[in-house]
């Protein structure tokens, strides 16, 4: 659709580029990106003004686009450029005034295509001819805004904002790198003093609103740019702001008659719906959303996220859902979103057998459907578990994905297990996990010997409430973990995420270090405390999802954290083998094979077993082999263990269920080995051969 636009774009093209993007223009009247390209032809024609133009048609359609609002930025220095160029070469060098205006708007075109090596190598010309001269360091801050670098934009705008007070377009660019690095005040200030010297500009009115509205003040955000709803030419996008703005401001009301506005001349957008739904639900006007949405599906009945949002104002699985959902395949048959919305009732009803046909008619229309294979898989491994053997090698056959094969190979392995060839499920599962042994975290290496303990210091009164929580893979220690994170509990699992703490508890080497008194458990107990305020504890208070454990902490916990408790979440040691081989645990720890996973496994077990029969510290031992599934007990257990009492989670939020308790005896002989392995340490924690 805007290939032949930027094809045109590239070759230089100004007269074909032109007529391409009038053409594209005319076919998507209300696409911001069609828009912004007829600018761009615009510009390489050199009609600035018309370019301006259309780039501001396109804002009026996307009025929160930071990418326009930078285009608008280069254009308005394209066309402010020539006088004040040359003035600025008459006192400084004397030389041709007019190529330094060709050079900056040649440098604006190439930042506009994306082109950022070619606009620094016309910047660096430019920069020759006028090094000081403000909009040289305009292109240059944005520059290094447009390549990540924030803090060199900023910089190089901020000095020359200092020596240019009053120049717009740096102004402009500073305000956007105030945005990137999140200083939303200063960012405010820059563009409302470019409001000040143009108050009719739409495009920065709502720059303006949108960084009063990072800030947390929403209501003011939306008052700002109520006068730009004057009139017939708002635009759609812009109601759907500020309905959005009012929503969050708690203007429920005034919300409403704005996404209403916004809905009414673009039924389909998906934000709008969200915002609409939203308020009606916050008024308790179930009525109008029916009626509002019945008479948009009237006129459009083949608007998949109408029929969304209508089923979104229905309770979920009633009478009046089925109904909706009926309505929607008799508007659009053989739809797969309607479909599934059919399969979900059905699961819901209880009706597998309904659920898995209608799975079934979407796999014939979309072969290798993900959700309604895995539906028909499900059936099949329950009824006849050969027959999924065969489907799931068949679309094994099929997929060219590499994740799609290994997601396939994962299922394979269930249906040898419930078709009960063991050994091949587990020579399935260890495949898939050899495999990937050089990109999963290595198994830390556990302590060979404590050596002397220090002495269990006593308990300061008061003490913050803290836990160190930590299972090994398999245990199932997460559903622990999410017990906590649901019901408000002060649970960090920041260290399982994106951007984890860096104390030493994160790191490798730790245990060891503290043995060999390379580290000090002062030391490692302040560097963690320290590390709380940035992960959002002010009181000291932290329950700690552990990356790892060794008994080694005991250097640090029983002499300088006596108020801590630590709990232990185990199984039978078999079957959280089992669990790690089929369904992989939360820290990505590689398994190399069964049997080097069963032994790392019983030396940890061991160390646990030796904490709690000879009550090395504060601890709690709760055994997941029976609760894991049932967040009834789930929560009564581990309220005991704590002496308080824990909120209960939906049971579909634990997950599905996987292997019962005691499963590991069907692998008895595949496993053998590992299993041996593992039977002392078994019987250690209580459970029988």
């Amino acid at each position: 659709m805007y290939e032949p636009t930027l094809q045109a774009l590239r070759g230089g093209d100004a007269t074909g580029a032109l007529a391409a993007a009038r053409d594209l223009v005319a076919a998507q009247p209300n696409d911001p990106t069609a828009h912004r390209l007829l600018a761009a032809a615009l510009r390489l024609g050199g009609d600035r003004a018309g370019a301006i133009a259309a780039v501001d048609h396109a804002l009026g359609l996307a009025p929160d686009d930071a990418s326009l609002h930078l285009e608008r930025a280069g254009l308005l220095l394209a066309e402010r450029q020539v006088d004040e160029a040359q003035a600025a070469l008459a006192r400084t060098i004397g030389l041709d005034p007019n190529q330094f205006p060709a050079y900056i708007v040649q440098a604006q075109l190439a930042i506009g295509r994306g082109d950022l090596d070619e606009a620094e190598r016309i910047s660096r010309i430019a920069a020759r001819i006028a090094p000081e001269h403000p909009h040289v360091a305009a292109i240059e801050g944005t520059l290094a805004l447009r390549r990540g670098d924030a803090d060199r934009s900023l910089a190089i705008l901020s000095t020359a904002s200092s020596r240019f007070p009053d120049e717009p377009q740096l102004r402009h660019a500073l305000g956007f790198a105030y945005l990137a690095k999140g200083h939303f005040a200063f960012a405010e200030q820059a563009f409302r003093g470019m409001l000040e010297r143009d108050p009719a500009s739409r495009p920065l009115r709502a720059l303006v609103a949108d960084v009063v509205r990072r800030q947390g003040r929403a209501a003011e955000a939306a008052d700002e740019l109520l006068p730009l709803l004057d009139g017939d030419d708002a635009s759609p996008a812009l109601h759907m702001l500020v309905g959005e703005m009012e929503l969050e401001a708690g203007r429920n009301e005034r919300a409403l008659e704005r996404l209403l506005t916004a809905f009414a001349a673009q039924p389909g957008n998906p934000r709008t719906l969200g915002g609409l739904v939203e308020a009606w639900r916050r008024l308790g006007d179930q009525d109008g959303a029916r009626q509002a949405l019945d008479q948009a599906l009237a006129e459009h009945p083949r608007e998949p996220g109408l029929w969304h949002a209508r089923l979104a104002v229905e309770p979920f699985a009633g009478d009046e859902a089925r109904a909706i959902v009926q309505r929607w395949i008799e508007a659009m048959p053989d739809f797969i979103p309607s479909l599934e919305a059919q399969v979900t009732l059905h699961d819901v009803a209880g009706d597998a057998g309904a659920a898995e046909a209608v799975a079934r008619r979407i796999t014939e229309l979309e072969p290798g459907h993900t959700q309604a294979e895995l539906r028909v898989l499900d059936g099949l491994m329950r009824r006849e578990p050969t027959a999924a053997i065969a489907r799931v090698q068949d679309l094994l056959g099929r997929a060219e994905d590499p994740n799609v094969k290994r997601s396939l190979r994962q299922l394979l392995g269930h249906a040898f297990d419930a078709a009960g060839d063991r050994a091949a499920a587990v020579a399935t599962w260890a495949g898939l996990h050899a495999e990937v042994v050089d990109r999963r975290l290595p198994l830390p290496t556990p302590t060979d010997a404590l050596g002397e303990l220090p002495p269990l210091a006593p308990v300061p009164d008061p003490a913050p409430a803290v836990l160190w929580l930590w299972g090994a893979p398999g245990s199932l220690v997460e559903r622990i973990a999410l017990n906590f994170e649901m019901t408000g509990g002060p649970l960090r699992a920041d260290r399982y995420g994106a951007t984890p703490p860096t104390d030493a508890l994160q790191r490798y080497g730790t245990a060891q270090a503290l043995v060999d008194g390379q580290l000090d458990g002062a030391a490692l107990v302040a560097e963690w405390r320290a590390a709380l305020p940035g992960r959002g504890i002010d009181d000291g208070q932290v329950f700690d999802w552990l990356l790892w454990w060794d008994n080694a902490l005991l250097h640090a916990l029983r002499p300088h954290l006596p108020e801590a408790v630590v709990m232990f979440a185990v199984r039978d040691p078999r079957d959280m083998l089992l669990e790690w081989l089929a369904h992989g645990s939360p820290a990505p720890f590689a398994l190399a094979s069964p049997e080097v996973g069963a032994q790392w496994l019983a030396t940890m077990l061991g160390q646990i077993a030796d904490v709690h029969e000879g009550e090395l510290f504060p601890h709690r031992l709760v055994k997941m082999d029976d609760i894991a599934a049932d967040p009834v007990a789930l929560a009564q257990a581990v309220g005991d263990a704590l002496e308080f009492s824990l909120p209960t989670v939906p049971a579909e939020a634990l997950g599905p269920v996987r292997f019962a308790a005691g499963h590991w005896r069907a692998y008895a002989e595949p496993l053998a080995a590992a299993f041996a392995t593992l039977a002392p340490v078994a019987r250690r924690l209580g459970y029988a051969d």
